[in-house]
């Protein structure tokens, strides 16, 4: 765990979605190889998409098929990919170890939680819906929200001003690079979550870096 000071307290906890506050990579995953299989080539393991998922669509189809979105069949691809991913969203998604521990006790300390997100509104709705938490966010900001997508600080600081907060009353958590970019330009503190899809987190300057959700309430100067 690495921390940088902060004089400013938080008041609100942002997370991102997918390999942040829930694991989607098996669904997302099964998205994948049901474009594998209309093509006649066998399912990949979830080890070797799992990686990807952070990415969506994007990162899937250019890890299991090698189509890119400059492809011309990219754009059909992708809309295959979000017909098989709705219709089998939640078999296999749920919150991280620890994670509804964390939010409990986010709660129970009177702060509020949101999330952020690059997935769209109706996906996030979904699954948010399903994993039983859309009475308890403070905020679900989501891909097509604003004009932009992280790591733009956009939909970082809309969900500021949904929660009527300053950026840096806020803490933003996430597995990506683009996560900490975005807060970082944002001007609130980042989390960088050691558990979710990303790897080589040190390089990545977040303020700082935990290895379970409940660490986050014994890290100094974020809490």
């Amino acid at each position: 765990m690495s921390t940088t000071p902060s004089a400013v307290r938080s008041k609100a906890v942002l997370f991102d979605f997918d390999g942040t506050l829930a694991d989607t990579a098996a669904d997302l995953s099964r998205a994948l190889n049901r474009l594998r299989e209309a093509r006649g080539l066998a399912d990949l393991p979830l080890k070797e998409l799992r990686p990807h998922a952070s990415a969506g669509a994007r990162g899937l189809i250019g890890a299991g098929l090698g189509i890119l979105p400059e492809h011309p069949e990219f754009k059909a691809l992708r809309d295959a990919f979000l017909r098989h991913y709705e219709a089998e969203i939640c078999v296999d998604t749920r919150l991280f170890s620890g994670m509804e521990e964390l939010l409990t006790n986010i709660e129970t300390r009177g702060l509020r939680w949101g999330i952020v997100t690059n997935k769209s509104t109706r996906l996030t709705r979904l699954l948010v819906r399903m994993l039983g938490l859309e009475a308890r966010a403070a905020c679900v900001v989501c891909g097509d929200t604003t004009p932009h997508l992280k790591p733009h600080p956009a939909s970082l600081l809309h969900a500021a001003k949904e929660l009527a907060l300053a950026p840096q009353e806020c803490i933003y958590l996430g597995d990506d690079l683009r996560d900490v970019q975005a807060a970082r330009a944002a001007g609130m503190r980042s989390v960088a979550v050691n558990w979710g899809y990303g790897e080589g987190l040190a390089a990545w300057r977040a303020d700082a870096i935990i290895q379970n959700p409940m660490e986050l309430l014994s890290t100094r100067n974020v809490l």
